[in-house]
């Protein structure tokens, strides 16, 4: 069951003027998957334009036209150099990677070397693309496809990433969302994001513990997480995500990852395919691994093969003309093709062995293994899991395809000002030891200074952690962030290093405020999405208070220190957020002002270089220049199709038989130059049509039009000018109706030396226009009916209609006038009982005005409001 009912039950729309709105993107090694959290539009995943609920991670180019989804995929079986997919293999890796090789072992796509030493990729032009860009492409295109969705700007948005993931493939996802022009608010592991989407509709009264065990295309990971609910909204700094509203909050964390790289749905195609390749060289004595089309053709069949032996024992497969000229037919069974993957069994249960060993727990802690991940629907990886955690603890209650970026589009709700959201708090880990190096003071002038390694942030540690790391040190020192066990082949040691310098400046500063025994502080935060980063680094010295209520403070140890650093460093843990200063403490922070001064901190990224802010910026704008080309070139296209369309309608009009409309208002001439026009046309657009510019597709449409609109207008002009002409004449009836009453009533009004209504000028004015429209209407009328039905009309709708409008606000407003009130008199100048009855009623004769009936003149009025 879909979640999109679920809005009305966890999201409720803010009541700020200004709505946003938050885009999720589940990016897979072969699929992706998106979905937008905005007030008004129902929460669901995003649909492409083919309808589809997933979009094929692909894109590619068919001559100058860029493709993306399943037409970028489906385009390598015809043009293999210029469709790209698995970009996941290579993002954040260098040339020589493990993954780099796989990526070359099942993709037809051309590999160069960036000058960061990362991938790149050429079509078959030889332009050359970044990996980073051709994400950008396809993050892009979610972006429209969201901004279409719901009609409005979308920026905000949260990828789903592997929890196994490194910094520098991190990096390069934040890179490639920066040039698509988006701006990433998270990157959240995805199975904390189907953690997520399982804890919306549920309650967790009992703690309870799940492992997310994901099997996709290019990996099998698997998350051990907690479920529980506690009363008090979390506050603590590993929380991602904070409570906006009263009531339990839904703890979702995770307590330990394991995982296996490269074992998943593309090893299993890889595998396959090989058993057709030598299949078909068997048969045909012929090497396919020479054909690129071929090798496509066939990666495509191996896919659909796989998922018809996921449901059956045996597949046919069929490919025309996969390669030279050869049909291939054969048939494979679900025994050949698991007996190839024998070797991999030992590995289909690794991830959650290892969870389980990293979490401290097992099989009987577990309430159920969660599915997620198209290959966790292979028979034989679900034989492997059920083999050793019990069919019992198997769970299938999610959705394993939308499942993520369902619960990445919640999380992104539930950060954001813009939403109240159910209360939940989510704590997630790192994989990795996170350790920090740096060398040691020479005791020996001139000997080797040794390297000193510390982990501030071992596997598990909480995302969103800080810790500080306290030196003795009296000059400049460099620090260098590295994962302390790096996987060969994988992603390499070193992150970044920190050179701090001004150390010896702002020790003397301290010394002579009095502090003693200053050292150095460095703040190293763990990222709420993953990043290792030294945040900055001050001199800090402990000023003593030489007063004597601080010394006897410091007799009773008031003033002990609380920092008990060793020889060489020491570390302690904050917490996040920092609790506000109380009035009674405004003292002690001035204080501590004094004790400490900023140091230069200077970052440089080491291996895996990031993109510079100017290459990105260079990114962006090559990417903008092929949208404004591609919006350009639509735009042509559509106007040649409006064209073709308009010179196939004219030619139906040219061969209509001779009672028709447009035979009845043209004249032969305008039939003989649109005829001659319309061959010129068709001849021009079949020869220069695919090169013109729009500009020249105009022109032809603008020259067209000139002769063909005329004569719409003659038809037009026949239909409504005379229903115009009945109306402009009842507003003329109704003008005459009002200049006699008006004048019946100034008359009277004079008898009885009442105010007048109206002037004797506006009356006058009246019946100027109703006798100049008159005459107009009859003077153009007479020439209208002198004129043939194919001649352009002289008395148009739009004049009559405006004229009558404007008699008819002219009289209305008149009308709407209020009667003035009749002047009083003095009590000494009243006349006798009969003269002021008479008054009275000559009184009453002003102010009513006479309003013809419906009747009169032999024609229907319209009341006051609709003349």
């Amino acid at each position: 069951m879909r979640v999109c009912f679920l809005i009305l039950l966890g999201v409720l729309a803010a009541t700020e003027s200004v709505l946003a709105s938050v885009l999720a993107v589940d990016y897979g090694t072969d699929w992706m998957k998106a979905s937008l959290m905005k007030p008004g539009v129902p929460f669901d995943v995003l649909l492409n334009r083919d309808s589809k609920r997933k979009i094929q991670a692909s894109v590619g180019w068919k001559g100058r036209d860029r493709l993306f989804g399943s037409d970028a995929f489906n385009m390598a079986t015809r043009f293999p150099k210029d469709s790209f997919s698995n970009l996941k293999y290579l993002q954040g890796q260098t040339s020589d990677a493990d993954a780099v090789a796989f990526f070359t072992s099942i993709s037809t796509a051309d590999i160069v070397e960036t000058a960061r030493k990362t991938v790149g990729l050429r079509k078959s032009d030889d332009t050359e693309w970044t990996v980073e860009e051709l994400m950008a492409m396809q993050f892009a295109y979610v972006k429209d496809l969201a901004e279409t969705t719901v009609k409005d700007k979308v920026k905000d948005v949260v990828v789903t990433v592997p929890p196994f993931f490194s910094q520098f493939e991190r990096q390069a996802v934040l890179d490639a969302i920066e040039i698509s022009g988006l701006k990433p608010i998270a990157l959240l592991n995805d199975g904390t994001a189907v953690a997520v989407n399982y804890a919306l509709t549920r309650t967790f009264q009992i703690p309870e513990t799940h492992i997310i065990y994901d099997a996709g295309a290019g990996a099998i990971r698997a998350t051990v997480v907690t479920f529980s609910s506690v009363a008090v909204a979390p506050s603590d700094g590993a929380s991602k995500v904070k409570s906006k509203s009263k009531g339990n909050t839904t703890v979702i964390e995770s307590k330990a990852i394991g995982y296996v790289r490269g074992v998943g749905g593309n090893e299993f195609d890889r595998r396959l395919r090989e058993i057709l390749v030598d299949d078909f060289n068997n048969k045909h004595n012929k090497d396919i691994r020479k054909d690129a089309r071929g090798m496509a053709k066939l990666w495509k069949e191996a896919g659909r093969v796989k998922s018809v032996l996921s449901a059956n024992a045996l597949a046919a497969s069929t490919v025309e003309s996969v390669a030279f000229d050869i049909d291939y037919r054969s048939k494979i069974s679900r025994d050949t093709f698991e007996e190839s993957l024998k070797d991999l069994e030992p590995l289909f249960t690794k991830p959650i062995t290892d969870a389980l060993a990293n979490a401290g727990l097992t099989l009987d802690d577990i309430t159920s293994v969660i599915f997620m991940g198209g290959t966790s629907r292979t028979p034989i990886i679900q034989q492997a899991v059920k083999s050793l955690v019990g069919e019992a603890k198997i769970a299938q209650n999610v959705n394993t395809d939308e499942a993520a970026v369902l619960g990445a589009a919640f999380y992104g709700a539930s950060i954001s000002s813009q939403f109240k959201t159910k209360n939940i708090k989510v704590v997630d880990i790192t994989p990795y030891d996170v350790q920090v190096s740096y060398l040691a003071e020479a005791k020996i002038p001139g000997s080797r200074p040794r390297t000193i390694s510390t982990v501030l942030f071992p596997a598990g540690s909480k995302l969103g952690a800080k810790k500080t790391l306290t030196l003795k040190r009296k000059d400049d020192i460099e620090l260098v962030l590295s994962y302390k066990s790096p996987v060969k082949g994988v992603f390499p040691a070193e992150i970044s290093q920190a050179q701090i310098t001004g150390v010896s400046e702002a020790f003397g500063n301290l010394t002579e405020r009095g502090a003693t025994s200053p050292v150095i502080k460095v703040t190293i935060i763990l990222t709420e999405s993953g990043f290792a980063v030294v945040q900055d680094a001050v001199a800090f010295g402990e000023i003593k208070d030489e007063s004597i209520a601080g010394k006897l403070k410091g007799f009773f140890g008031g003033a002990a220190s609380s920092e008990t650093p060793s020889a060489e460093a020491s570390e302690e843990t904050s917490s996040l957020p920092a609790p506000s200063p109380t009035p009674e403490k405004e003292k002690s922070a001035k204080e501590k002002d004094q004790s400490t001064i900023a140091l230069n901190v200077d970052v440089a990224p080491l291996s895996i270089h990031p993109l510079t802010y100017r290459e990105k910026q260079a990114s962006r704008e090559r990417l903008v220049a092929i949208d404004q080309a591609e919006r350009a070139k639509q735009r042509r296209e559509d106007a040649r199709n409006v064209l073709e369309a308009y010179l196939y309608r004219l030619r139906d009009l040219l061969d209509s038989d001779s009672s028709s409309t447009f035979m009845t208002y043209s004249k032969e001439s305008e039939r003989s130059e649109l005829s001659r026009q319309l061959e010129e046309t068709f001849h021009w657009l079949s020869e220069s049509g695919d090169a013109a510019e729009i500009i020249d597709i105009w022109g032809k449409t603008d020259a067209l039009e000139a002769i063909e609109k005329p004569v719409q207008r003659r038809h037009q002009e026949a239909e409504t000018l005379i229903p115009a002409i009945a109306e402009f004449e009842k507003a003329l009836i109704a003008g005459h109706t009002f200049l006699e009453s008006a004048r019946q009533n100034y008359t009277l009004e004079l008898v009885a030396e009442a105010p007048h209504k109206y002037t004797l000028e506006e009356i006058e004015d009246v019946s100027t226009r109703l006798n100049d429209s008159t005459t107009w209407l009859k003077e153009f009328s007479a020439k209208q009916k002198g004129l043939a039905i194919n001649d352009d009309p002289v008395l148009l709708t739009d004049e009559v209609r405006a004229r009558g409008m404007a008699l008819q606000n002219h009289v209305i407003r008149l009308m709407r006038r209020k009667a003035p009130k009749p002047k009083k008199t003095s009590t000494s100048e009243v006349p006798s009982a009969t003269a002021t009855d008479s008054s009275a009623e000559d009184a009453t004769a002003t102010d009513t005005e006479t309003i013809p009936t419906a009747t009169e003149k032999g024609r229907p009025i319209k009341d006051h409001d609709e003349l």
